[in-house]
């Protein structure tokens, strides 16, 4: 185009895919206005014009409103801040699709009931310091608020949602979210942290009956040892010789059994990145099996 040459607003429609009408809009709004008219009357643009169309048009498909797109071109803000401020309001509107997402996903393929769907969308949408307050709730009513012993554990067992999750670190969050708001499995959670510390409390090493358990019956159970058979006695005699009282034993393992438990485990990898942890579950059911034998 030659710098001295002056465009219609036909001639800006076809130059740019703008219509007649969008561009005397924005011509009237002070975005474009024309360099002067024609003898009949009609506007006429300089290059300098279609030089701000062609920003105007940019702005508007990247979602900036007219009056920043006016601020930009009266130099009131600087289009760096303007991009700063609208790619800021991009990650927000992301987060929240994210997060929409998920719930819908979730709600799709568990087939949730309204009631479902509306606790779901709650937990979903919890700022972070309202999932630290919900988890920490839930923590302290499992370990025990004061109990100085389970600080380790309660930092382990402490979901961090990332600032930018992943549909499925989301899809988790939500389903963790409502299990530590079931009370039986709060109850059981309480029962098992206080089996923990009376092992602690009688002088007896504080190693994880669970973590015990896992290491010596797991190679039992690759190898299909029957619990009930004599092959299984040094394992049941390994575990019980660490740990003592075979009653308290028993519950304990019993309450770790719970399948909620290992969901829990699950689900919190999933959210803070972590690696899935191995199930205990065929550990301990076999052990349960071996001490119901003995105790038969």
């Amino acid at each position: 185009m030659d710098g001295d040459r002056l465009y219609s607003i036909g001639d800006l429609a076809r130059r740019t895919g703008l219509t007649v009408k969008a561009i005397r809009f924005y011509s009237d709004r002070g975005l474009v206005p024309p360099s002067g008219r024609s003898p009949g009357g009609y506007r006429r643009y300089d290059v300098a014009a279609v030089a701000r169309l062609d920003l105007v048009r940019t702005l508007r498909d990247l979602g900036v409103d007219l009056p920043t797109i006016q601020k930009i071109i009266d130099r009131e803000t600087t289009l760096a801040e303007v991009a700063a401020a609208q790619a800021d309001a991009l990650a927000v509107q992301i987060r929240t699709l994210r997060l929409r997402r998920a719930v819908l996903t979730a709600v799709a393929g568990r087939g949730s009931t309204p009631e479902e769907l509306e606790l779901m969308h709650k937990l979903a949408k919890l700022s972070e310091d309202e999932r630290q307050r919900l988890i920490g709730d839930f923590l302290d009513a499992a370990l025990g608020a004061a109990d100085p012993a389970f600080a380790g554990i309660r930092r382990s067992l402490t979901p961090e949602l990332p600032d930018n999750p992943e549909p499925a670190q989301v899809e988790a969050w939500i389903e963790l979210a409502g299990l530590s708001q079931d009370q039986d499995f709060r109850a059981a959670m309480r029962r098992l942290a206080e089996q923990y510390a009376a092992l602690g409390h009688r002088g007896i090493p504080r190693r994880d009956p669970v973590a015990l358990v896992r290491d010596l019956a797991g190679p039992a159970v690759e190898a299909d040892v029957d619990p009930a058979s004599a092959e299984a006695d040094p394992v049941v005699a390994a575990v019980t010789a660490e740990l003592g009282d075979v009653d308290r034993l028993r519950d304990r393992l019993e309450a770790a059994n719970d399948p909620r438990r290992d969901r829990y485990l699950r689900l919190l990898a999933v959210v803070n990145g972590w690696p899935s942890p191995e199930s205990t579950a065929p550990a301990l059911d076999w052990f349960l099996r071996a001490l119901r034998a003995r105790a038969a």
